[in-house]
């Protein structure tokens, strides 16, 4: 890895962190997700298949319900599909049974210096990861970061 390609990864790094503090509303509450349109529909599922299955190795296999905030954006319906892919059951925007395991799920994607920056967001992890976009699909850019909540 080169010094450029380091101090990339390095502010990348920061600004993930910096941002995950300012992006809740409350104890334990998450930030409603987003995602910018212009991503491709390829490069969407790339990450969110990359990204679903990091956070599988967190939370386990896909016998919990997923609480998901998600918007109109390509990587919101490519990271639905991947979680439903996984095992998983999505719920967007409904109340659910307070008695069953259900996992509150936000993501943040963000254009950052050529690269792409995503992030997913439950209560008991965090885990980020900065991607090389093309129209075709999309490659890590960087080593993942996980945060573990106490």
């Amino acid at each position: 890895m080169g010094l450029a390609s380091f101090c990339s990864t390095a502010a990348m790094c920061i600004l993930t962190l910096t941002l995950a503090g300012c992006q809740t509303t409350g104890p334990g509450a998450l930030v409603i997700s987003n995602a910018p349109t212009e991503i491709s529909g390829p490069a969407a599922s790339a990450i969110a298949g990359d990204m679903v299955s990091r956070l599988v190795e967190q939370i386990g296999p896909g016998t919990a319900t997923i609480s998901l905030k998600k918007d109109a954006s390509p990587f919101g319906e490519a990271l639905e599909a991947s979680l439903k892919g996984w095992g998983y059951t999505v719920v967007t925007g409904q109340k659910t049974d307070d008695k069953a395991k259900t996992i509150a799920l936000a993501y943040v994607i963000s254009p950052f210096d050529g690269q792409i920056l995503a992030r997913l967001s439950t209560a008991s992890v965090e885990i980020g990861r900065a991607y090389s976009a093309s129209a075709t699909g999309a490659a890590p850019a960087s080593p993942l970061s996980v945060m573990q909540r106490g």
